[in-house]
């Protein structure tokens, strides 16, 4: 299998003999390279990921590595700017639209839902906010939007009758952040989609990242392979879907969103501010901080805690928090972190701000979070 890596500024791929008998330069990328492929080699052997590329920025300087496949069919290879389905780490595109909507004079994060979805009075949750929903703080709502809600309407009816099971618990789900979003763009005057695309990507200098996939681009669009059929698969339609789970983007395109995220670049006032705003302390759990929807780790910290707190046995049932109030400023002496996955696709995002570093890692398969955990953390420590 052809292994290749790339390097800001010339973005020329080449293959490991290649880049061995190139300028002394090429000697940093080799050792980029090696690190890159050590600490990923195993999940790749044990998954079989078909494609996987890693971004990562170090002080504004971009490196990718990319091994394997896009698309098993036509036999194209993973590259930097392979289109991925980013499955939940979508979500931090969600947030940041809503912290630049409440910076905008659009809503505030302290509104109830209810104000923003019901006609008439009504009751979601546990007088449910914004911010509730931002953070995962609904008692007990369930992952997925339930079979018997085809639309928002349908959902916002069922959302009327449904009491939390575990009031003030934390609990994972798509229709929180999903219906943060809706309420979002909403509240803009728009669909979420038109927000997304036309608001918040400029804001973030995003050019190759997408809900809705343009035909100009689905040459790079990869193919998901189904970790439990191997067939090839991409993400359907369902309802909330573009808000909770639906980005598409390249491993390049997401080093521009992280470089912003660590303060590189010159953002509009309100975006800075959006993005401060997405990374202050809200809850406390046994393992993490919880942000809006960014997971916060004291740096250093032991790799097992992120393992354990990536784990679906902690995600997916409803955990005790403390609330945090008020709530903790931004901090540069934290690790940040986001999985995503779709049904044939899986992503990691981490920031240590410390250290000036950011990382992506995209596969067209969904393979345990506990092993993306591991890997990129060991090529953290690698790089360090």
């Amino acid at each position: 299998m052809k292994i290749a890596t790339w390097a800001t500024g010339a973005s020329v791929a080449c293959t490991l003999f290649a880049c061995a008998l190139t300028v002394p330069a090429a000697a940093a990328e080799d050792d980029f390279d090696a690190k890159a492929r050590a600490a990923l080699a195993g999940p790749i052997a044990e998954y079989k990921i078909p494609g996987l590329v890693i971004g990562v920025t170090h002080h504004g300087q971009h490196r990718f590595f990319a091994t394997g496949l896009a698309s098993r069919a036509d036999n194209r290879p993973a590259t930097p700017d392979t289109l991925f389905e980013l499955g939940s780490v979508s979500k931090i595109f969600n947030v940041t639209l809503a912290a630049l909507a409440e910076r905008r004079g659009k809503l505030s994060l302290g509104d109830t839902v209810a104000h923003h979805v019901c006609a008439d009075a009504c009751t979601i949750g546990d007088a449910m906010t914004l911010m509730d929903l931002a953070t995962h703080h609904s008692g007990g709502l369930p992952l997925q939007v339930p079979n018997e809600a085809r639309n928002t309407d349908q959902l916002v009816d069922w959302l009327k009758i449904w009491r939390p099971p575990v009031p003030g618990a934390r609990s994972y789900s798509n229709i929180s952040i999903g219906l943060l979003g809706h309420i979002t763009a909403k509240a803009m005057g728009t669909s979420y989609r038109r927000a997304f695309q036309d608001v918040l990507l400029p804001e973030l200098g995003l050019t190759d990242t997408w809900i809705d996939v343009p035909a100009k681009a689905m040459d790079r669009y990869a193919f998901g392979y189904d970790r439990k059929t191997d067939k090839p698969i991409r993400a359907g339609a369902g309802v909330l879907d573009a808000e909770a789970y639906g980005v598409r983007s390249s491993a390049r395109d997401m080093l521009k969103l992280l470089d912003v995220e660590l303060g590189h670049g010159t953002p509009s006032p309100n975006l800075k501010s959006a993005i401060a705003r997405t990374r202050q302390g809200q809850f406390q759990t046994s393992r993490f901080t919880q942000d809006m929807v960014w997971e916060q780790y004291p740096w250093p910290v032991d790799v097992e805690t992120m393992a354990a707190g990536n784990s679906y046995d902690f995600i997916l049932k409803p955990l005790p928090v403390t609330r945090i109030e008020p709530p903790l400023p931004p901090a540069k002496d934290v690790i940040l972190n986001k999985t995503g996955s779709t049904n044939g696709f899986g992503a990691y995002v981490v920031l240590v701000p410390s250290e000036d570093l950011g990382i992506v890692v995209l596969a067209n398969r969904s393979y345990p979070n506990e092993a993306r955990v591991r890997a990129t953390y060991a090529l953290i420590r690698s790089l360090l």
